[in-house]
């Protein structure tokens, strides 16, 4: 009978050990990334990251709703009655107390943005179309519990604990404002 072993040869086996080890270090980085990368934001979340509306066309009292990561939020271009019911509340009186001035950008004042969610249970107020009821504050109204809002998205009364939010948003121009 013949052996048919092949002969010790310590340089092959050397190449062997690190091919094998360098495959599997290659395997264990994809696989690693593979993972990391199904963390990342979905591509249709970071299309909704911000959303740019034109407001060239709207006009003193008019509101617009658009979608902003799935959530309605409220644009309205107060008219200068609105801007100083909002100016003239005494921030003791708030709930959420915030100055009217911390809720817009200073030079904007006429434009408002915030997201369209009642804080109380999360319902949509009324409010952004000409037609709906306002509240007694000229603001929002939520039917659903009684909140309202006034014209610069705080809670005067009903059950929500807090003001509507105010998202990070930016003028782009003097017509466009870039939420998110």
């Amino acid at each position: 009978m013949t052996d048919h072993s092949l002969p010790d040869n310590p340089a092959r086996r050397d190449f062997l050990y690190l091919t094998t080890g360098a495959v599997a270090a290659v395997g264990a980085g994809v696989t690693g990334w593979s993972f990391i990368d199904t963390m990342n934001p979905a591509a249709d979340t970071l299309a909704l990251a911000t959303t740019e509306v034109n407001i060239s066309s709207m006009q003193a009292g008019q509101s617009v709703v658009v979608t902003w990561q799935g959530k309605p939020v409220f644009i309205r271009r107060r008219t200068p009655d609105e801007i100083k019911a909002a100016q003239d509340v005494p921030v003791s009186e708030l709930r959420d107390p915030q100055t009217d001035a911390q809720r817009v950008q200073a030079g904007k004042e006429e434009w408002l943005v915030v997201v369209g969610i009642c804080t109380h249970l999360g319902c949509v107020p009324l409010g952004a179309k000409p037609n709906e009821p306002k509240g007694e504050y000229g603001g929002w109204f939520c039917p659903c519990h009684g909140s309202v809002y006034d014209t610069a998205g705080r809670i005067r009364k009903g059950p929500a604990p807090t003001n509507l939010t105010v998202p990070p948003y930016a003028f782009s121009s003097d017509t466009v404002i870039k939420i998110g």
